[in-house]
């Protein structure tokens, strides 16, 4: 997870020597989830990072990233880069300290003092807990092992990593059950059932999403969601999880056994309070705050989801992004005077492909209260609004959500209803979307997560911002679930009075460069731009560096000059730059080559005394027919290519990969033609070769596809009589593609150059991380075709340059590192000597 791991790792590190020559107070953040990253941004953004030394501690070993979008991560809608917010970059960039993956321990209240698990005392003048919450697992029998582990197999849906495994149980489980039927259990169901499991959603409520919905509103969706397939068991419990070495089944309370191999609890979340109440802290369902989100000490705050104000504790990012700025104008001292007064909640999302939307109360409260519902079980919509005082306090929109726009001005601003109530609900607009917009007020709020008013949006479109793209980055609208993406385009399209201009960022290769691919390459080769901070200081804005293109700058620049691009670790993924792909507990994965997949008795014997060598966790053989050594220490890297005595294998960066091959004629009887051999061929030829993302190939020796050559980058059958058939654009990942046939050709070296060719126009073409299951069908195979045969001389002496440049990058240095530290410990392994806090 390149973008969320960052290109810069920071260790948790001791009180530093030099803290009594900085002024500046000591702000410590415990929690980098959307809250504590959230609150650090409100402080830079005030001037805060003059006025503090900002440290954040984070359970978790990533950087920041939004949490709401997890569920299109599992779906497979969304790549996990996507979602990132704040990469190790932007901590670094920022001047703020990430202790990334290390848990505190304790507070030290009286001597102002943070202990973590490394060992490290971290003292502050203003503390903020922004811990979060944790999934709840329900007390069941065999739901865990005797070290108090999850029973394999079992999942809490909370984090990147545990969504990370159920992706990687997709491939392998048949039968999920998902106990759960508020937001995120209906969620993960819909998305598991997208990968192609059979899927049982258990929910101890008499009916779905009980939290949000009336029972009657529950119907219609239970209706809904049994209608995708998935079925529903409502007002039961589970008391036992079935299974020995993993999950194999679950028992409700009434007796029924559900079987499955993939156990998801979405059974509600708990704030996280046992490091407040270790400290001390007054606790009750959550940390107990007042109007300012001080606690009980005077120094120590508490925001998000692990805070209690008033009695209310949130499960919602809105509330949480509303406490951060409130306690950034305090301690910043903007506005000393801030109070947060607590949140009108109001959700908008798709739950398992229906349309929700929520605000307020969902029932009658009072006898007075006027309760309006409008009812069609058949096509899945129910539509409720409560009114008082003439005042909309609460509406439910399911499954069809056009009206949320008016209601949701209505119930943040007061604004007036129509007399006739049922123009609530329908008919609000005549069939004219525009008129629900031009009669918003200014202060009507349109993105719930980020606090952004329609005049916000206007004005931003005032001061300049010509597209939607440019007015979110402005204003954070849309940035945070997404839902009010739709509204946030019309305000802007009728603020800009219909001309609104097409975002041209979307046709940058990267963000920090304003050009497309083919006019920034024209420049590149023009201007003769050999490293990153050459482009930059070029072609960028100001000549400003943008962290966001710095890797995809490296990786264009090493395609267009291949040995003579001047190379800048500080524009690599930590993964290129220490040459082995990061875990997520911060060791590294080893992969040695094995071109074709075919090895002998001596490699193997080396490669298992490395192993032993080393002390190495697990040894795996890879889909990609390769060994792979996970678990090493950064620091035993390069001394372990030196034992290996092998070539990379590439199994971490954006390039070729491999080529998985079957056994072919020489073994099999079914074979046509020797696939082995041209896989190494293949391999050889084109190892290492840079691309906008990685590439997997495989050669068969006949059309069973033993080797899955249909659905790689490039995939190479034999057909009989010399001849092969190409394919391109193929995949099987979580985006599943049979590729596109792209010639048939006579011998192995016609293969070897139109793979080339495909190869170096697609390097050429492709945005980058775009793969070539979206490369192929974005371009057209007629395109494609007509290109390799017009440019046919330019694309062999492309690619032939990068071949020519290539240097097996664990043996060019031999067991010393490239740079100065480049191997060093992640985290120290004696703490510096600790100076007096004051």
């Amino acid at each position: 997870m390149s973008a969320i791991l960052g290109a810069r790792l920071a260790g948790a590190t001791a009180l530093h020597l030099d803290d009594d020559l900085d002024p500046r107070a000591r702000l410590v953040v415990v929690g980098n989830g959307m809250a504590g990253a959230r609150f650090v941004e409100e402080v830079l953004e005030r001037g805060g990072g003059d006025q503090f030394r900002i440290t954040v501690f984070g359970d978790e070993p990533h950087g920041n990233y939004n949490r709401i979008m997890l569920s299109p991560v599992l779906a497979g809608e969304q790549h996990e880069d996507d979602i990132v917010l704040n990469s190790h970059d932007w901590y670094c960039d920022n001047g703020v300290d990430l202790r990334a993956g290390v848990r505190v321990e304790r507070i030290d209240t009286a001597a102002k003092q943070v202990h973590a698990a490394d060992g490290s005392v971290t003292g502050y003048d203003h503390l903020v807990l922004a811990t979060g919450s944790y999934s709840f697992i329900p007390p069941m029998a065999g739901v865990r092992r005797d070290d108090g582990s999850l029973l394999p197999g079992v999942h809490g849906f909370r984090t990147i990593d545990e969504t990370r495994a159920m992706l990687a149980a997709t491939g392998r489980c048949r039968r999920a059950v998902v106990m759960g039927g508020g937001l995120l259990g209906l969620e993960a169901a819909r998305a598991l059932q997208g990968h192609g499991l059979h899927v049982e959603l258990v929910h101890a409520m008499p009916w779905l999403m009980n939290a949000q919905l009336d029972a009657e509103a529950g119907a219609v969706l239970k209706r809904s969601v049994e209608q995708l397939g998935i079925t529903v068991h409502l007002d039961v419990l589970a008391t036992e999880v079935l299974g020995t070495d993993s999950v194999e089944g679950v028992v409700l309370k009434d007796g029924r056994r559900l079987d499955c191999d993939l156990l998801v609890v979405a059974a509600g979340v708990r704030p996280h309070t046992d490091l407040a109440v270790r400290s001390g802290l007054e606790v009750e369902r959550a940390v107990v705050v007042d109007d300012q989100l001080r606690t009980d000490d005077p120094d120590v705050y508490a925001i998000g989801e692990c805070a209690q104000h008033r009695g209310e504790v949130y499960g919602l990012v809105a509330p949480a992004w509303e406490h951060a700025k409130v306690l950034a104008d305090v301690l910043t001292g903007t506005d000393p005077d801030a109070a947060y007064h607590g949140s009108r909640t109001a959700t908008k999302l798709k739950v398992a492909g229906v349309d929700v939307a929520v605000m307020g109360v969902s029932t009658p409260e009072r006898d007075d209260d006027e309760f309006l519902v409008i009812s069609e079980p058949r096509r899945g919509v129910h539509l409720s609004v409560v009114i008082r005082d003439d005042e909309l306090v609460g509406a439910t929109l399911l499954g069809d959500t056009r009206k949320v726009a008016f209601l949701t001005q209505a119930f943040d601003r007061g604004a007036p209803l129509p007399q006739e109530r049922i123009r609530l609900l329908v008919d609000l607009s005549d069939g004219v979307a525009e008129v629900g917009v031009a009669e918003m007020p200014a202060d009507s709020q349109v993105c719930n997560c980020n606090g952004v008013s329609k005049g916000d949006i206007c004005g931003a479109v005032a001061a300049g911002c010509g597209s939607v793209g440019a007015v979110m980055d402005r204003t954070r609208a849309g940035k945070g679930c997404g839902s009010c993406r739709s509204l946030v385009k019309q305000v802007v399209e009728w603020a800009a009075d219909g001309e609104v201009a097409e975002d041209p960022a979307a046709s940058y290769y990267v963000p920090g460069i304003p050009m497309a691919k083919p006019e920034l390459m024209a420049a590149i080769r023009e201007r003769d731009l050999r490293s990153v901070s050459a482009v930059f200081a070029a072609l960028a804005p100001g000549g400003k560096d943008d962290a966001r293109s710095k890797m995809g700058l490296t990786s264009l620049l090493k395609m267009m000059w291949g040995h003579d691009h001047v190379p800048e670790k500080d524009a690599e993924f930590i993964n290129d730059r220490v040459h082995a792909n990061i875990q997520r507990d911060g060791t590294f994965s080893v992969v040695p080559q094995m071109k074709g997949g075919v090895t002998t008795p001596a490699q193997l014997r080396r490669i298992a005394d490395v192993a032993e060598k080393y002390e190495v966790p697990m040894v795996k053989v890879t889909g990609g027919q390769r060994i792979d050594l996970l678990g090493v220490r950064k620091e035993d890297l390069p001394a372990m290519w030196s034992d290996l005595g092998m070539p990379s294998g590439y199994a971490y960066g954006k390039s070729m990969r491999t080529v998985k091959t079957c056994v072919g004629s020489d073994f099999c009887r079914f074979g046509l033609d020797d696939s082995t051999q041209l896989g190494i061929d293949m391999e050889t030829r084109f190892q290492g070769i840079e691309s906008p993302a990685k590439i997997k190939m495989a050669v068969v020796g006949c059309p069973r596809n033993c080797a899955e050559a249909y659905v790689k980058d490039v995939g190479v059958v034999a057909v009989g009589g010399g001849k092969w058939e190409v394919y391109v654009g193929g995949a099987a990942g979580a985006t599943v593609r049979k590729g596109d046939l792209l010639a048939t050709v006579e011998g192995r070296d016609a293969v070897l150059t139109l793979t080339g060719r495909f190869l170096q126009h697609y390097r050429e073409n492709a945005n980058w991380l775009e793969r070539t299951y979206d490369f192929v069908p974005r371009v057209g195979l007629d395109t494609i075709r007509q290109a390799l045969d017009d440019d046919a001389a330019h694309l062999d002496a492309g690619i032939q340059r990068s071949i020519d440049a290539y240097r097996d990058p664990w043996g060019q240095d031999g067991p010393e590192p490239a740079t100065a530290g480049q191997f060093r410990p992640a985290l120290p392994l004696v703490a510096l000597p600790k100076v007096p806090v004051r």
